[in-house]
């Protein structure tokens, strides 16, 4: 008798259902978990794009004038100070007056990725305008060359530090993957760089040109799949939304530019499509990052469902 009521009772208790029901990913009144940045598009995503092509030019700019390619070097540097000029412009209309970019400049903070990239483009812009004034009109040599010398050498940590600046933040889809992600931003600096001076060089000069956007476009290409498959759940929204639908455009763009630059040396209009294209992915790319940034931050499960697996692992 005993055995049956037993057996009876463990029948009953796995027929049992949970009484609390599955968890849902939601917050108190429908509110994300996190507060996301108050940033804005096209505003933030240009500057993103736009700074990443200022800094690959001014190296790009640099190899074309030390091998004799002059003219590929004066469009290499007048789009770096255009791209720069641009950039800041974007930054300054985001936030919102003029005054709030001079008062990061009132102190240099190390650890603050804005605050370093603030004291860079005050650096950079300058060096950057000196070098295109003397590479277009062919006045001021020596002081152009030594402005060229010092973009060189700011222009990759130029292109880098949105990559810092974005990562730094709480964002699930951008701090998660800091690892990969100044590779990412390089890379797509350096195929829109390669692409506009296959855009605008004469073909006789565009040789190094080709060379810098295919090489950027493996690095970033191969970066940015490489940190997707290391996020796991939180790449979903560099597939999804409107930040997975300007990733897709990015690579299909893309893989158009690198074929063009590629199968078309002497094409003068090929050549021209294959770099514009190339352009159009860079900033695609900035683009699909943003929107698939802000998704990761707005719903919630791509917070908590990391916390509660590193919780997991931790208590294993």
């Amino acid at each position: 008798m005993t055995e049956n009521r037993a057996a009876t009772w463990r029948k009953r208790r796995r027929a049992e259902q949970p009484m609390v029901p599955e968890a849902k990913f939601e917050s108190y009144y429908g509110k994300p978990v996190l507060n996301a940045p108050v940033w804005h598009s096209p505003d933030i995503p240009g500057y993103l794009f736009l700074g990443g092509l200022a800094g690959a030019s001014s190296v790009l700019g640099a190899g074309a004038q030390a091998t004799g390619r002059p003219t590929m070097a004066a469009i290499s540097k007048a789009g770096a100070f255009g791209a720069v000029s641009l950039s800041l412009a974007a930054l300054i209309r985001d936030l919102g007056r003029p005054k709030r970019f001079l008062n990061m400049l009132r102190v240099l903070k190390v650890t603050s990725p804005m605050s370093v990239g603030s004291w860079l483009l005050a650096g950079y812009a300058p060096l950057a305008g000196v070098a295109a004034f003397s590479a277009v009109t062919g006045k001021f040599r020596l002081i152009g060359t030594a402005a060229t010398a010092g973009t060189t050498v700011l222009g990759p940590a130029v292109a880098a530090y949105t990559a810092a600046l974005v990562s730094d933040t709480a964002v699930p889809a951008w701090h998660d993957g800091h690892r990969e992600m100044p590779y990412v931003f390089v890379g797509s600096g350096a195929t829109a760089a390669g692409g506009l001076a296959l855009l605008a060089a004469p073909a006789a000069e565009s040789g190094p040109a080709r060379t810098f956007a295919v090489l950027g476009a493996a690095v970033e290409n191969g970066a940015f799949r490489l940190m997707q498959r290391r996020l796991g759940m939180v790449a979903e929204p560099y597939r999804t939304g409107k930040g997975g639908k300007y990733v897709r455009a990015g690579e299909i763009l893309s893989a158009a530019g690198v074929a063009g630059a590629l199968l078309t040396r002497r094409d003068g209009v090929l050549r021209r499509l294959s770099g514009a294209a190339l352009v159009a992915a860079s900033a695609a790319l900035r683009w699909g990052i943003f929107h698939a940034g802000m998704d990761s931050a707005n719903d919630p499960k791509y917070t908590v469902v990391p916390q509660r697996q590193r919780a997991d692992g931790q208590k294993s």
